[in-house]
């Protein structure tokens, strides 16, 4: 299956810097309009066959344009929302972002019983998201788009992908409709073929040339 992970639109919230990640969240900004509008032509090559969003309002604004180009419904699943930052909830601050991003990369590198504060464990986390994809996987649809979250999709691209590890995924941000681009299946494993525009080809390892740069904390506040 080849697996379609999008960022939403930016928020006010990125704007602001902040964890924002509880339900329902905000709508997006008038940029983040723009760049929703602009996914249908940035995708136009995939043969998209499945579509979700989270249950975060944003995602499913982001995945409007496009569910409306393709004809497809968006399906909602929890499991695809951002990483709750529970006790970090709405704050900005340095030390916030750092424990929140430690917690979720630590998660990646295998410490799953970590909690965030106040918040879910990594067990938690990628049991949700894994559940998700393994329901896309047994659907008929060859490629399968999610709209989602920066914080989510790093931490399960770097847990479960075979390619790329904790040392790329927490230096390579991903912007505001950013794709991460995987192929694979849950039973056999998975494989990143583009981060955000930067492919990895069949035999490579993680290169350690820097990602696409954005504003450090809009990858944790969705």
């Amino acid at each position: 299956m080849r697996l379609l992970l999008i960022r939403h639109g930016q928020t006010p919230s990125n704007v602001k810097h902040l964890l924002d990640t509880a339900v329902p969240g905000p709508a997006l900004t008038p940029l983040g309009e723009e760049q929703a509008a602009a996914l249908p032509a940035a995708l136009a090559a995939e043969d998209i066959g499945a579509l979700y969003a989270s249950t975060l309002v944003r995602t499913q604004l982001t995945a409007a344009p496009l569910a409306a180009h393709r004809g497809l419904q968006v399906q909602v699943r929890d499991g695809i929302r951002e990483l709750a930052a529970g006790d970090l909830e709405m704050r900005g601050d340095h030390q916030a972002v750092e424990t929140y991003l430690t917690t979720a990369f630590a998660w990646s590198a295998g410490d799953t019983e970590r909690r965030m504060p106040g918040g879910e464990s990594g067990v938690e986390a990628l049991k949700r998201f894994d559940t998700v994809v393994a329901e896309a996987a047994a659907t008929p649809a060859h490629t399968v788009a999610m709209v989602s979250h920066g914080a989510v999709i790093r931490m399960w691209a770097a847990a479960r992908a075979e390619n790329i590890d904790v040392e790329f995924a927490s230096t390579h941000e991903l912007r505001n409709t950013g794709i991460v681009i995987l192929s694979g299946a849950p039973d056999s494993g998975w494989r990143v073929a583009s981060w955000a525009g930067l492919p990895l080809g069949p035999g490579d390892r993680a290169p350690q040339a820097s990602g696409p740069a954005g504003e450090a904390v809009d990858v944790t506040d969705d």
